[in-house]
């Protein structure tokens, strides 16, 4: 039988994830991970090559960096210093052999979400911390910019449909048409598939933003192919689906049994039926309850603000060369 449910994520990291074995062995899609001498982000690269890994992933072709930092909740200046600058470094990676610093690039980066629902709050966050640029060329002029060695930086909060009438991609082409950006970074709030990755993950990509991203659900794409721009994207996984919580507690339960001689056998019993027929159990029983709900941590408020400056400082790093003071 076919199966009709799926694991809700917006992580390229867990689709990998989700296959066989290491998910390293996946057609048309390679896997890199590693960690810098002496610092706590792991750090992990999936990288979608062709139409067979497109399939088998159900994400476009294209780069995914994971960065991965179990304490950026916490409030620590240093620990998120240092996320600040993996992800100014992933940035410039994925810029690679673009002059990006130049004072006629033009970056534009957008908050998407709802600032008044706070798991969907990152994205106007970040563009609230993002030291913006543009109006000084516009202010003192093209030869006063020329001096400069850094880019025009503009922003934009587009709000999401039940506030403005107008898609996300219906704004930003009237905005592209009369600023002409060279690049787009999109800064989104994710749906994750393990509690464990709430607020502790940040993905970028090349690949934009696709209709079903975010806690929003973005029906039109954000992408090169649809405004014209390359557009990158910048998430954090807030929210995770009530029948994946469920799930990953029936999968610690079963692990509990099994190490115990007197419940070994129920343990093995319930960890012969496989991960995917599990979930598909799990959501026939809760949705038709309580619909597909989905849980935020109770510390979000806390964590989006932390992660906001967090995000915000690694694009400044990367385009202005140092932290906002």
């Amino acid at each position: 039988m076919e199966n009709t449910f799926e694991v809700r994520t917006d992580l390229a990291l867990e689709e990998q994830e989700s296959f066989p074995g290491d998910g390293g062995e996946i057609t048309g899609v390679s896997l890199r991970e590693w960690h810098r001498a002496n610092s706590p982000i792991k750090m992990t690269e999936v990288k979608i090559l062709d139409k067979k890994g497109e399939k088998a992933m159900g994400k476009p072709i294209g780069t995914y960096i994971t960065l991965e930092a179990g304490e950026l909740s916490v409030k620590d200046e240093d620990y998120h210093r240092e996320v600040s600058e993996e992800l100014s470094n992933q940035i410039q990676k994925l810029l690679s052999g673009k002059n990006y610093r130049k004072p006629d690039f033009h970056l534009l980066v957008v908050g998407l979400g709802n600032s008044s629902v706070t798991p969907d709050s990152l994205g106007p966050r970040v563009l609230k911390n993002l030291q913006v640029t543009r109006h000084l060329k516009v202010q003192y002029g093209d030869d006063f910019w020329r001096g400069r060695s850094m880019p025009v930086i503009s922003g934009i909060i587009p709000g999401v449909m039940a506030q403005t009438g107008m898609e996300s991609a219906e704004i930003l082409k009237g905005i592209i048409r009369e600023t002409k950006p060279d690049l787009i970074i999109a800064i989104d709030a994710l749906a994750a598939r393990s509690v464990r990755r709430l607020g502790t993950t940040i993905q970028l990509t090349d690949t934009g933003i696709h209709p079903g991203s975010g806690v929003g659900n973005h029906r039109h794409s954000l992408t090169r192919e649809s405004l014209g721009v390359p557009v990158m994207a910048i998430g954090v996984p807030t929210v995770v689906g009530a029948a994946a919580i469920v799930h990953d507690t029936v999968s610690a339960m079963i692990g509990a049994l099994s190490k115990s001689m007197e419940t070994k056998g129920m343990g093995d019993f319930m960890g012969s039926i496989s991960s995917d027929e599990q979930y598909d159990l799990i959501r026939e029983l809760l949705e038709p309850e309580f619909g597909p709900m989905y849980v935020t941590p109770p510390d979000i408020d806390e964590t989006v603000k932390e992660l906001s400056f967090t995000i915000s400082e690694g694009i400044h790093l990367a385009f202005l060369g140092q932290e906002d003071s």
